[in-house]
């Protein structure tokens, strides 16, 4: 079994709290009362109150001047040993508080105060850890994804998905083939192909287990001659990126993840060039007319892919923070992600995907409206805000899907569409929002109804043994076999 990551909390939030028990402890080791302290830093006994319980954070400057008036320094305030035995269950308790698991439970957790004795705060952490400990035990292989899936988008959220090295090989990649500005065009595609040394073979008989095969042995790509609604350049594309970026077969699920990632950015960079865009959105931004269907039309691509894209040029070039969300229509969450402190849904591994969005946010409420071609949006009263959405529903071969980007409230003022008058209040992830029935429902059919649950087959279906990426490599092998230069085969 792989070793469990450490608790995901506040990180700045659980040091204050550290800090402030430091601080109360050394106080009360010099027989100071809290006004006594209040008075040495020229502070209101409310401020230091706050300090101690870890309620506010602490500049640096601010925290000199305390550990002057303790006669200590402020390396001891913020060692990572605790003082005594009850600071440590304290800090073990906050953090705790703080991390995913305890969130999940959704309950709230209990005052840390001082009636609160040792066992209790001791039983409480040992439940706490007992209750991980068997979230831990579940099917190793969703968890083992899950946490990856977790680390990259947070990884992604820090770069404010931008990545630049991409971009700057996109920037080359259309140099080579001519490229200036706008959209890449299918023969601009074939042609950079040509360029590293492919050609192309649209095939029938293709594997259902792959979107592309690369023969470099031959120098030959291989399609699928029905791609089913896929747009035939992202294919391409996302063979050629595989090959350029040189990726091999992936280790674990955070490579295979990662892979995914970088091939798809690489893909949507040479479709939607980042000069072109940028310039683009810059004029929308300044109009005030933003809109994700305007970048798919502007760069003739999928609605979902323009939805990225501009997740990706947004906050690096346009300072708008966002967040994007593919919502299947049974309201589960099949990709996310935010830089702009909107609150998913997440489990107690911290991860987002297969959670259930609140039926009141834009993701969910845009299944109810019967005009699909017509852009919604929305105004979202959340805990952590209000927010305005425009979403979209795509229908695809594995189902129908609602794909949304969002942002602030302060920051719709740059989209087309923030005049809506829709605007629904959530209260996720208090069950109450949206998640128990009514009173009135409960009385009425508590007991008496008995649905047979639908089983997604994917919670229990493991990748399969081998590789990875689970594709069938018996299955390749024969089809490139069958396809090699001495087969006649049909060639663009």
């Amino acid at each position: 079994m792989t070793q469990s990551p450490p608790i995901e909390f506040d990180e700045d939030a659980s040091m204050a709290f550290a800090i402030g028990r430091r601080i109360r402890e050394r106080r009360q080791a010099q027989g100071l009362t809290v006004t006594e302290l209040a008075q040495r830093i020229s502070r209101a006994p409310s401020q230091v109150s706050l300090i101690e319980n870890g309620r506010k954070e602490l500049k640096l400057s601010e925290l000199r001047q305390i550990a002057t008036a303790l006669a200590t320094t402020v390396e001891t305030l913020m060692s990572a040993e605790p003082p005594n035995r009850r600071a440590a269950l304290e800090i073990a308790l906050d953090r705790a508080q703080r991390g995913s698991v305890f969130s999940s439970l959704n309950i709230s957790g209990p005052a840390i105060r001082k009636s609160l004795s040792d066992d209790a705060i001791a039983t409480i952490l040992a439940l706490h850890d007992e209750i991980q400990r068997l979230h831990q035990e579940r099917a190793a292989t969703p968890e083992i994804a899950r946490r990856a899936n977790t680390a990259l988008r947070l990884d992604q959220r820090n770069r404010h998905n931008y990545f630049a090295h991409l971009e700057e090989i996109a920037r080359d990649l259309l140099r080579r083939v001519d490229h200036h500005g706008g959209p890449l065009s299918q023969r601009s595609a074939s042609e950079l192909a040509a360029h590293l040394g492919f050609s192309l073979h649209y095939i029938g008989d293709f594997p259902k287990s792959t979107r592309s095969i690369t023969d470099l042995r031959n120098g030959r790509i291989y399609l699928p001659a029905n791609l089913r609604g896929v747009d035939p350049r992202s294919a391409l594309l996302q063979a050629l990126a595989l090959h350029v970026l040189e990726l091999k077969e992936p280790r674990d699920y955070e490579e295979l993840l990662r892979q995914r990632v970088e091939t798809n950015y690489l893909a949507a960079a040479l479709l939607i060039p980042e000069a072109s865009a940028v310039e683009y959105l810059s004029a929308a931004k300044a109009a005030r007319e933003l809109s994700v269907e305007d970048l798919r039309d502007t760069f003739a691509v999928p609605y979902e892919m323009a939805a990225h894209r501009f997740t990706n040029l947004a906050t690096e070039h346009l300072s708008i923070p966002v967040h994007f969300l593919k919502v299947h229509d049974s309201g589960v969450i099949s990709k996310a992600y935010e830089n702009d402190n909107v609150v998913f849904p997440t489990d107690a591994l911290g991860s987002v995907e297969g959670q259930i969005v609140c039926r009141w946010w834009a993701a969910r409420q845009v299944f109810s409206i019967e005009d699909r071609l017509t852009p919604y949006h929305q105004y979202s009263d959340k805990p952590a805000g209000t927010y305005w959405c425009t979403s979209s529903i795509q229908t695809t071969p594995t189902g129908v899907f609602s794909v949304s980007v969002g942002t602030t409230f302060e920051d719709a003022r740059w989209f087309r569409g923030r005049d809506t008058k829709k605007r629904f209040k959530s209260t996720c992830p208090d069950e109450r929002c949206c998640r128990r029935p009514s009173d009135f429902l409960a009385s009425r059919w508590d007991a008496m109804a008995q649905p047979s649950a639908q089983l997604n087959s994917s919670l229990l279906a493991a990748i399969p043994t081998g590789t990875f990426t689970g594709v069938d490599r018996v299955g390749i092998y024969e089809f490139l076999e069958n396809h090699a230069p001495s087969t006649p085969s049909v060639e663009t």
